[in-house]
């Protein structure tokens, strides 16, 4: 008895506090913690602790001693208390969203500490069902409802369109939500419904929904819209030229195009269905002018192409192998009819030459391989003839030489002709050399010790004829005797040389003084230049005295 008057007046005795309300969030299906004191330390003083809801207590824990469950209901085995006097819950449901309160006795003062629990979740997961097939661009269409389960609190979806978010406008965008709570779970499941007007540039564009951090998978729409304008392309593999095929392709800014077109093709209409493209094929230069594509239904909405097929035509004259003869003349024509601006060139034997070629004198350097190239952009034509130059063999010239030792006598024979001439000398010799046959020029070298006076003739033929030539050749011996001869005869003239010169001074002397006798002038003068003349004759006299001594 006295024991319970004691407990009685020490629970008299406590001051009872009641502190303001935390709120404590907590993941559903998870072990939650809710703070006692908002996770201060134990008093000192700490005598017991205890957790209670308006329905009942919960577990206490006297100081010292191990915490004791209380509870007879659901939370009987789900309760549980933590080393710093906090409540464990295990298995967070949404009934669990109520007030805790911690009852906390420290010596002579009582404390509660109500604690909010609320609980949340995450949605399980985002997606559009109900898709439009299509969207037609200015007609309000239902795009499709985005949906969200298993929440709590209830989520809130956004609509994105190239991952920017749509705004409702109440007019091109039209969004309408509902929550729908689940009896059992009491969690949530929200969706929304997305009206929306295409425009043009939506046909690639991508729509999304998400809820919180999860977004849904994007989705796309094929958007409908009428043709407004069509466009013709030519397409062609090279360029526009005789021969080629070109294909007309019409494109139509539709969605979808249409399938079926008519094409103007110089004046005449070709229907084309399930297609966009017809081919003209085997072109020619008649086939330049204009051409049109159109849609069947509507002849109004056309596009048009002028189209000009290139051609280039040359004929050269004369063509194949040329023969002409030596000294003849040859017309060269090149007729070219084009559509556009030309550039010709012309080779021989594959050299450029700087201008085209002109044949008024034909020689054997003429001969060869001539080509013509004309060209007018990427295109090119090409032509070419051989000419070959003929005639009899002419012998030019005809030379001799001493050779290096003084004993032998090196024979030359230089001629003209085509075919290439066969050489041939009336004596044998040794070292016979003959040139390379070059613009109908040969140059044959024969060596010879000759024994006596010879005459060596040079026959030069082929198969339109032939030319002879000959040189006399002496042998080393008679060549002495002939610069004897030489010297003697250059003696000789240098002595009648003076002769004349003599005889002609005589004579102006002889006239100087007649006339002087006549006239009666003074000698002055005259005789100056008499002076003047001895002197020269004198020079000239020793002159050739000197070169006769030589």
């Amino acid at each position: 008895m006295h024991f319970s008057g004691c407990l009685c007046a020490l629970l008299v005795a406590l001051v009872y506090q009641v502190s303001g309300m935390d709120t404590v969030i907590g993941l559903y299906g998870e072990t939650i913690e809710v703070p006692c004191n908002n996770g201060a330390p134990k008093p000192k003083d700490l005598f017991m602790t205890k957790w209670k809801y308006d329905d009942g207590d919960l577990l206490t824990q006297l100081k010292d001693q191990d915490a004791s469950v209380i509870a007879t209901d659901k939370y009987k085995d789900r309760v549980s208390m933590a080393e710093n006097s906090s409540l464990l819950i295990a298995a967070a449901t949404l009934k669990d969203e109520k007030t805790f309160t911690c009852m906390v006795v420290a010596g002579a003062d009582i404390s509660e500490y109500p604690v909010k629990l609320l609980i949340h979740k995450a949605p399980t997961g985002v997606e559009i069902t109900a898709l439009a097939t299509e969207l037609e661009i200015g007609k309000p269409t239902q795009l499709g409802q985005c949906s969200t389960s298993d929440a709590n609190p209830a989520a809130s979806i956004t609509w994105f369109k190239n991952k920017k978010p749509l705004v409702a406008d109440g007019k091109g965008i039209i969004i309408s939500s509902k929550v729908k709570v689940d009896e059992v779970t009491g969690l949530t499941t929200t969706s929304s419904i997305l009206q929306y007007t295409a425009e043009k540039g939506d046909t690639a564009a991508l729509f999304t929904c998400g809820a919180l951090n999860t977004l849904s998978s994007p989705v796309s729409f094929t958007v409908t819209y009428p043709t407004e304008r069509i466009s013709l392309h030519v397409i062609s593999k090279g360029p526009l030229m005789e021969g080629a095929n070109v294909t007309l392709k019409c494109k139509a800014d539709g969605n979808p195009p249409p399938t079926s077109f008519n094409f103007h093709i110089l004046g005449k209409v070709v229907k084309v269905e399930n297609s966009d493209s017809y081919t003209v094929t085997d072109v020619t230069r008649e086939s330049t002018g204009e051409y049109k594509c159109s849609i069947i239904d509507n002849a109004k909405m056309e596009d048009s192409k002028n189209i000009t097929i290139n051609y280039l035509d040359m004929s050269l004259s004369p063509s194949g192998k040329v023969m002409k003869s030596f000294g003849e003349g040859l017309a060269l024509t090149l007729q070219t009819h084009a559509s556009g601006e030309l550039k010709v060139s012309w080779t021989k034997d594959n050299g450029k030459l700087d201008s085209r070629p002109t044949f008024d004198k034909l020689t054997y350097s003429d001969s060869g391989k001539y080509e013509v190239v004309v060209t007018m952009g990427p295109l090119i034509k090409k032509a070419s003839f051989e000419l070959v130059v003929e005639g009899v063999p002419v012998i030019r010239r005809v030379a001799k030489r001493r050779g290096e030792d003084g004993q032998h006598k090196v024979l030359t024979c230089e001629a003209e002709g085509s075919p290439k001439p066969t050489v041939a000398w009336s004596v044998n010799g040794t070292s016979a050399d003959e040139s390379p046959y070059v613009n109908g020029k040969i140059t044959h070298k024969l060596t010879i010790v000759p024994t006596v006076n010879l005459t060596v003739v040079c026959t030069v033929s082929n198969e339109l004829g032939q030319d002879t030539r000959t040189i006399n050749v002496s042998t080393y011996s008679s060549d002495e005797g002939d610069t004897t001869k030489l010297v003697v005869g250059v003696i000789v003239g240098l002595l009648l040389a003076t002769v004349v010169v003599g005889l002609a001074y005589w004579l102006y002397m002889k006239k100087s003084k007649q006339g002087s006798w006549k006239t009666g002038e003074k000698e002055d003068g005259s005789t100056e230049e008499s002076k003047k003349l001895e002197e020269k004759i004198e020079e000239k006299l020793e002159e050739n005295s000197q070169k006769v001594e030589v």
